[in-house]
């Protein structure tokens, strides 16, 4: 067991070495400048995204998660952070889309720039992980499914929220705690 857990922290730890500080530093300026920040992902990057969604409101951030019933209208200020493997999925394209037309600007999180989401938005991320496609330039990994960048995802936006709440916040600890969920 422990071998298996210390495999999966050197390949996620692998991944994350390999991503660009530029484009992590695009995505904090991106949050910092956002008026709302909306955020959106299908199954697994979705919940890493309502995560990163989850942390940014802790941190002080106007945030929505994308399909909530009580999400606003995005508008020309506003930033659509999407999550997506593959840069193809077909519900976040018709979003990325509908943000653009609304004047919005768009930041992905993918291992595909060059794909039809990625072409779309304004900042990316490129994650150099494994998906459930296994593409042929993907690394190996003992994962099943997209699970290498998933967990990637979860911990780099955790780092960057946390870059970013240090490099334009001054909420204290005491005032984040104060805005975590009190109707558990």
């Amino acid at each position: 067991m422990k071998e298996t857990m210390q495999t999966v922290v050197r390949e996620i730890d692998h991944v994350l070495s390999q991503i660009s500080e530029q484009e992590a530093t695009d995505l904090s300026k991106e949050l910092l400048k956002a008026k709302r920040i909306f955020v959106t992902g299908e199954g697994r990057s979705g919940f890493m995204g309502k995560a990163a969604a989850m942390r940014l409101m802790h941190g002080g951030f106007d945030v929505y998660v994308t399909g909530e019933t009580i999400t606003p209208s995005i508008a020309e200020g506003d930033l659509l952070l999407a999550i997506s493997g593959s840069g193809t999925t077909t519900s976040i394209l018709h979003q990325v889309e509908s943000a653009k037309k609304a004047s919005s600007r768009v930041a992905l999180v993918t291992t595909n720039p060059d794909s039809p989401i990625g072409r779309e938005s304004d900042v990316h991320i490129q994650v150099p992980a494994a998906t459930k496609k296994r593409l042929a330039h993907e690394p190996e990994t003992i994962q099943p499914l997209g699970n290498q960048f998933d967990q990637t995802v979860h911990l780099l936006l955790d780092a960057i929220i946390i870059y970013t709440l240090q490099h334009g916040s001054s909420l204290t600890h005491d005032e984040m705690t104060a805005n975590h969920a009190n109707m558990e």
